[in-house]
């Protein structure tokens, strides 16, 4: 009797420890990790969750394939983040999980086995990792004593009793959720400050740079460094920095978030709806935060802040700002009076990156220093307030409109660098436009000729001025000639003609195509390729201007350094392109045919799109050219009359063969070519076949044996089919989304592809 009690005590306390262990070990919810248990990916259950509820630990979903480990606020309708261990290298939805292991280590492994985050405790008194009701994971001894907490470990965001010290910092994230360039530190004077540490320039923005520290109520040295936010929205640092929250007081739960802004704002639960909502921030004007444009950019109000760029630049990525703005001409030193000008910005300011101050020069002297210094590309010229001055700038950065009411700049004027005495020639073409009026027959004879929009540009010399003026115009045939040495230097040909390399007489270098076969006279002609002139964005090449003169068709290109992608990828010649580039450059070709297709004035459908027409610049970003060939499509989708445009082989989406009418989808089968050409490294057309030589046939094979191989969750087989020379150097997320996303676009029937919109977004969730 006594021997069965006791083997009943000991099952009951059997399946006890068991029940504990799989709670522990994440199946329903606990607040812990007991040593040897662990948390999954597979099972979204595997959650800690604090004891009030108010944290959960686990695997955050920033998209169907990548994860991190984090803290998240359970009842915030965002789940908005407030601690995050491998934010720069999420892991991947199938295998990956994290273990508390016995000999006292914590470990993240992705879904292949490698270990992406780890603790080192490596002791036996480690008891468990727990969540407290605060928001801080702690890993305790068995009397509860701390041997590693998150707290110590901040990634953007301060919680409630958690204290920022000397050693640690608030790093801001972008879009992506990756580590980006703002930060909230202690600087070498111990004081507070919100800093710009980007990967060419770092500078303070907070507490106002322009005054000193006890302008800014800061106190020098205090060697405590220590800022701390309390449970009433009190937030007090060593060094005198001092702020409240609007709705001060207990019970509300609370977070300071360095946001990807730039912006430090202190944020509020809003219990009722999950909602936050804002109770303090550094900056009520945005646009006094450094960096926010780039490079270049301007951040005006309109009324609500936003970038541009000044006259003569171009935005790099409209899609991220801080990236800035890019010149659309080149400054030459040494031509002082003879090719550089300047270009008048009123009441802006770019702050920082002064060369030099010259407090007693004149406004001509200023602009002479400024010419003559080949390292100077602006100069601010100040007359009120004090100091006033010259300012040489060596770089446009933290550029921003002023605001009078705060700096009252009464004469204020910045200017940069331009073409070619840019007053001088405004006056002559208005003189000789005059003159030209009143030759009434000559006048009517040059416009029969050439369009509008090249009369007002007179002289030959004024072509600088027009390259910033005018991003579109017509070009002679003489003039084209000259610039390419009579067509000597040929860079490519392919379907529509033969591209030459060409530098204008302004030094521009330019690629200019020979079309062939272009349907239509000089009017039809001009009107279709006036289409292609209104297109801008960064991923397709820029149309520069046109010849249309007699029986000559020409289009001026922008000269893109880099040459073609097929000569990467098929060409030899000891080129490779990293991961990273190939990543980013189908990124890049999506957003292009994305504007192709639903974006710009004229929806357009490519209709060749492939490795050949996808061009890369000297940073390696693609640039989409030969758009705009093909018939455009009207607003109904399709039109009968694009069957007759034919793809390239291997690139050609199954309706070309058919009776189907041609869509925009024809170039969403393209790309998903262009995707599995990216990851392999080989044309589609030259996959191995069972001994058919059918191409199609060994692609749907690919295609099919693809699916299967990510239903299963072995990731062996990626490093089968990524392109051999990289040797493993890849992104296994990454090349699944890719592949992900090619086996959508490579569907036979075209209304199961997405749209490109729609792949932009798969790339960027």
């Amino acid at each position: 009797m006594m021997n069965s009690f006791l083997m009943l005590h000991l099952t009951f306390l059997l399946i006890s420890y068991y029940l504990l262990a799989r709670t522990a070990a994440g199946i329903g919810h606990a607040s812990y990790l007991h040593r040897g248990s662990s948390l999954s990916v597979k099972q979204a259950s595997d959650v800690i969750t604090s004891k009030g509820g108010s944290f959960s630990f686990g695997f955050y979903n920033h998209s169907s394939t990548t994860f991190t480990l984090s803290i998240w606020f359970t009842n915030a309708a965002d789940r908005a983040i407030a601690w995050t261990a491998n934010r720069d290298r999420p892991v991947h939805g199938s295998g990956s999980k994290v273990v508390l292991n016995r000999d006292g280590s914590m470990v993240l492994k992705d879904y292949d086995g490698t270990v992406v985050w780890k603790i080192n405790k490596r002791s036996a008194v480690v008891d468990r990792v727990e969540l407290m009701d605060s928001g801080n994971l702690v890993m305790v001894d068995q009397g509860g004593n701390i041997l590693w907490q998150s707290f110590d470990h901040p990634t953007n965001t301060l919680l409630p009793s958690q204290p920022l010290t000397g050693t640690e910092k608030l790093v801001s994230t972008d879009l992506s959720h990756h580590s980006s360039y703002y930060t909230l530190r202690f600087d070498e004077r111990y004081i507070l400050s919100l800093s710009y540490d980007g990967p060419d320039i770092s500078n303070l923005y907070w507490p106002n740079p322009d005054q000193n520290s006890w302008t800014n109520y800061r106190i020098l040295y205090n060697s405590k460094r220590r800022g701390i936010l309390d449970k009433l929205g009190k937030f007090e640092a060593s060094d005198n920095t001092s702020f409240f929250a609007s709705d001060w007081g207990l019970e509300i739960k609370r977070r300071l978030t360095l946001d990807y802004d730039g912006n430090l704002r202190l944020y509020s639960l809003n219990e009722s709806d999950g909602s936050w909502y804002v109770s303090w921030m550094a900056f009520s004007q945005l646009c006094d935060i450094h960096g926010l444009c780039g490079w270049n950019g301007l951040c005006v109000y309109t009324p609500a802040p936003a970038c541009t760029c000044p006259h003569g630049y171009a935005v790099r990525d409209p899609d991220n700002w801080s990236k800035g703005c890019k010149p659309l001409f080149n400054i030459t030193c040494g031509y002082i009076g003879q090719r550089m000008g300047f270009v008048h910005i009123p009441w802006t300011d770019f702050w920082g990156s002064d060369m030099n101050y010259i407090p007693s020069a004149s406004f001509d002297a200023c602009k002479k220093l400024c010419l003559e210094d080949c390292s100077c590309v602006a100069f601010e010229y100040k007359v009120y307030p004090h100091p006033r001055g010259c300012y040489l700038k060596s770089a446009l950065f933290n550029g921003s409109a002023s605001r009078t009411h705060t700096f009252n700049y009464a004469a204020h004027a910045i200017v940069e660098k331009g073409r070619t005495w840019y007053y001088y020639y405004w006056f002559l073409a208005a003189f000789l436009l005059v003159e030209l009026c009143f030759i009434a027959v000559g006048w009517r004879f040059m416009t029969r000729k050439q369009p509008a929009r090249s009369a007002i540009w007179v002289t030959e010399d004024e072509e600088g001025l027009r390259a910033v003026a005018d991003h579109f115009r017509s070009f002679r045939h003489k003039e084209l000639q000259k610039a390419t040495n009579n067509f000597k230097d040929e860079l490519g040909r392919g379907r529509h003609g033969s591209v030459y390399k060409g530098i204008l007489q302004d030094n521009r270098v330019v690629a200019v195509k020979k079309l062939k076969d272009m349907k239509g006279g000089q009017g039809e002609f001009e009107t279709e390729v006036s289409v292609i002139g209104r297109t801008y964005h960064m991923n397709l090449v820029r149309v520069m201007g046109v010849c249309s003169e007699g029986n000559h068709r020409l289009l001026v290109y922008e000269f893109v350094e880099n040459g073609s992608l097929a000569m990467f990828l098929f060409g030899g010649k000891g080129l490779l392109l990293q991961w990273h580039q190939r990543y980013k450059i189908a990124v890049g070709v999506a957003k292009g045919l994305a504007y192709l297709h639903h974006e710009c004035m004229d929806w357009i459908t490519h209709c060749d799109v492939k490795p050949e027409n996808i061009l890369l610049d000297e940073e390696f970003e693609p640039k989409i050219s030969d758009f705009g060939f093909a018939k455009l499509l009207q607003r109904d989708e399709s039109d009968s009359n694009i069957s007759k445009v034919r793809g390239t082989r291997g690139y050609m989406a199954p309706e070309w063969v058919s009776s189907a009418p041609v869509t925009r989808k024809v170039d969403v089968y393209s790309f998903g070519v262009v995707l599995l050409e990216l990851v392999m490294g080989l044309r589609v057309s030259e996959l191995p076949t069972d001994g058919s030589g059918d191409a199609e046939s060994a692609l749907r094979q690919l295609l099919s044996t693809i699916g299967q191989n990510m239903k299963t969750g072995d990731g062996a087989w990626i490093d089968d089919l990524v392109d051999p020379r990289l040797n493993s150097d890849f992104t296994r997320s990454e090349v699944l989304l890719m592949l992900e996303v090619a086996a959508l676009c490579l569907e036979q029937e075209r209304n199961r592809r997405p749209s490109m919109s729609d792949v932009v977004q798969m790339f960027l969730r």
